[in-house]
């Protein structure tokens, strides 16, 4: 829902505007820059007849049967649900009869929504466990039926609410306190999108095709996880490595530089041959969000992505603007980066992910270890924020080890609204590994926040609020770490991570933000949009960004086929708000490592508000204006700190 934690996220095609789906339809797929996915000959886990995993007796495998006993009980749910969405025809034509009347609509489609989330759940992880298993797939595919068969029988709901009127939905609202409590704000936000809500007829056209929009991000995934043939490459100790996202990820960040130069060019080799095929997949998703903006009477698929989120342009700009006026901070630290590293000729893009400093030997955050620093590091947070951790961390809800055949990445899926959130990772022991565990924990606990303060209907909070719930778990554990380094070298290592986490989940994550408007202006523009033109849009911004021009980095050709590994771009604008959120992220932080309570409690009332406001309001509340470029500063200020105390480490004699 990425970050370096950008994830892969799966929003909801629904009947616009968007409801009600649960916060927890947000999928947070890592599968960038982690550096936390290992390739490793764990067995793959398979759903036994029975329905539960066939290693789920084993420590670190979820338990889905909290969900359903069996496949077969998912499969009765999933047809029942079906003959029931059918019936919800009976209330066209009655809602205004009454707030009562508009009330029980609204309840009965909800009442659905949640089962579908709940059904989806089930088949999107049992898929993810294991993508090689048909039925897995099937199941998924099913799921997505269902979501959009919802959304086409109730397209029409939007345009009979604003037939209404305003000042008849308000007083609907102010008769019946059960209406405003749940459905209050998506009614607001129905009334907001007068302009861009269609015909009846028209939206039910546009909820039948949603399910097209999912298709060119499962094609992708499907090549990208489980068909894309896997080069071998032998490395400088003679082990041979066949090179999928997981071992590429790990070898990327070896130390010794002809082995990450020869793994990151069979990698990018290996999508390279499919240059056109993720071009073409790619040109489709871009083609429908094009054409929703279009239909929708939007100029642009930025402003139909920014309305969603009734985001000020403001916020994307100065976002954009200040990144730029950054970005001498991330070349000095580039710059930093091959003094360390000993690099006489050019930087190279693979030179990019090898620790600035080695890492400490011993070094090895096993699941419980992770679990013991990651509970000592978030203490800031309070008693509260800590016994819900313990509660997710004493339950069954983590998918852990790497295995053949299972999405890679790592993410957290918390649509089981009465249930609780489940955790996919592929935890290989090292330091990313703890700070994707911390990460995803962060969303896990946000999830919890909010569906114990939320109605279901106000439970769908924004990308916005989710990753800096998560990235400030990041930044407390790396300011831990450091402060409880036990040497020199500890300390030098866990500030180099808190520096590159800047690189990846702020720069990084603006460069793809300024790709995806790049790929979207190409297309409105009338401009084809093939996989080469691809590659030569990403090229520009690694170049700039990196600096080539400036003597930074230079770009090597074959690193501009990255565009075709990162999933993010398949699920619309978002990735963006990544890097807004490490600004949050990082001004909540220092507030409560600075003032304590207070600011702690302004932070979990916001992450308690869920999706009960727009979020540029809720950070507003809590103190943070991302419309202004002060907070975008403040983050320069604390990478430039972290790069101070590194060289200051690096200049001083001894251990």
């Amino acid at each position: 829902m990425p970050m370096s934690r950008t994830g892969r996220l799966q929003p909801r095609h629904l009947s616009y505007p968007k409801w009600p789906a649960t916060a927890a339809t947000l999928l947070f797929t890592l599968t960038l820059s982690c550096g936390a996915m290992a390739a490793g000959p764990a067995k793959a886990a398979t759903m036994a007849p029975s329905g539960k995993s066939a290693s789920t007796a084993s420590a670190g495998i979820w338990d889905l049967t909290e969900l359903y006993p069996t496949p077969e009980a998912w499969a009765d749910e999933l047809r029942a649900t079906s003959a029931r969405v059918e019936q919800l025809g009976r209330y066209k034509g009655t809602l205004g009869q009454g707030a009562a009347a508009l009330r029980d609509a609204l309840v009965a489609v909800s009442d659905l929504r949640r089962t579908i989330d709940r059904l989806g759940v089930y088949a999107g992880l049992g898929a993810d466990a294991d993508k090689r298993v048909a039925t897995g797939q099937e199941r998924r595919s099913q799921a997505q039926a269902l979501e959009a068969k919802i959304g086409e029988q109730t397209a029409w709901i939007a345009p009979e609410v604003l037939a209404l009127g305003d000042t008849r939905v308000r007083a609907y609202l102010a008769e019946d306190t059960e209406l405003q409590r749940r459905f209050g704000f998506w009614l607001d936000n129905t009334l907001r999108a007068r302009a861009h809500t269609l015909t009846p007829d028209a939206e039910a056209v546009l909820a039948a095709g949603a399910i097209l929009l999912e298709q060119p991000g499962n094609i992708f995934g499907q090549l990208a996880d489980a068909d894309l043939p896997r080069p071998t490459v032998r490395l400088s100790t003679g082990k041979q490595v066949s090179i999928n996202a997981a071992s590429y990820e790990q070898h990327r960040a070896s130390p010794v530089r002809a082995d990450r130069k020869q793994v990151m060019e069979a990698f990018f080799g290996s999508l390279r041959a499919f240059e056109g095929t993720f071009g073409a997949s790619l040109n489709a998703r871009v083609l429908g969000d094009v054409y929703g903006a279009r239909t929708r009477h939007f100029d642009t698929a930025l402003d139909a992505a920014l309305f969603d989120n009734n985001m000020p342009p403001e916020v994307y700009r100065q976002l954009v603007a200040q990144t730029h006026a950054g970005l001498p901070t991330l070349h000095r630290y580039l710059r930093l980066r091959k003094r360390l590293l000993g690099i006489t000729g050019d930087l190279a893009y693979h030179d990019n992910y090898p620790p600035l400093v080695p890492r400490p030997r011993g070094e090895f955050y096993d699941i419980d270890k992770s679990k013991a620093i990651t509970l000592a590091a978030l203490a800031p947070m309070g008693e509260r924020y800590l016994s819900l951790l313990q509660r997710g961390f004493d339950g069954r809800w983590m998918h852990v080890a790497p295995t053949l055949g299972k999405a890679s990445g790592a993410y957290m899926q918390g649509g089981a609204y009465d249930l609780h959130p489940y955790l996919l990772l592929n935890h290989s022991n090292d330091y990313q590994s703890l700070s994707t565990f911390a990460h995803e924990w962060g969303h896990a606990v946000h999830t919890l926040l909010t569906t114990a303060n939320q109605p279901y209907e106000k439970a769908n909070y924004s990308t916005f609020i989710a990753e800096s719930a998560s990235i400030a778990n990041e930044m407390l554990l790396n300011d831990y770490l450091v402060a409880h380094a036990s040497t020199k070298a500890e300390k030098l290592y866990f500030l180099s991570q808190g520096l590159e986490a800047i690189r990846t989940t702020f720069f990084r994550q603006v460069q793809f933000a300024e790709f995806q408007l790049a790929m979207h202006t190409e297309v409105e523009q009338g401009r084809p949009l093939s996989g080469a033109r691809l590659s030569e849009l990403y090229c520009g911004l690694l170049r700039q960004y990196y600096g080539q021009a400036e003597g930074v980095m230079k770009i090597a050709p074959t690193s501009c086929i990255e565009w075709a590994y990162v999933g993010h771009f398949y699920y619309g604008y978002y990735v963006y708000q990544y890097a807004t959120s490490i600004v949050g992220a990082a001004e909540f932080t220092e507030a409560i490592q600075r003032n304590g309570a207070p600011a702690r409690d302004r932070f979990i009332t916001m992450l308690e508000a869920g999706g009960s406001d727009y979020a540029y309001t809720l950070y507003r509340r809590a103190g943070i204006d991302l419309a202004q470029p002060q907070p975008y500063q403040a983050l320069m200020v604390r990478m430039n700190r972290l790069l101070d105390e590194f060289e200051a480490l690096v200049a001083t004699p001894g251990k």
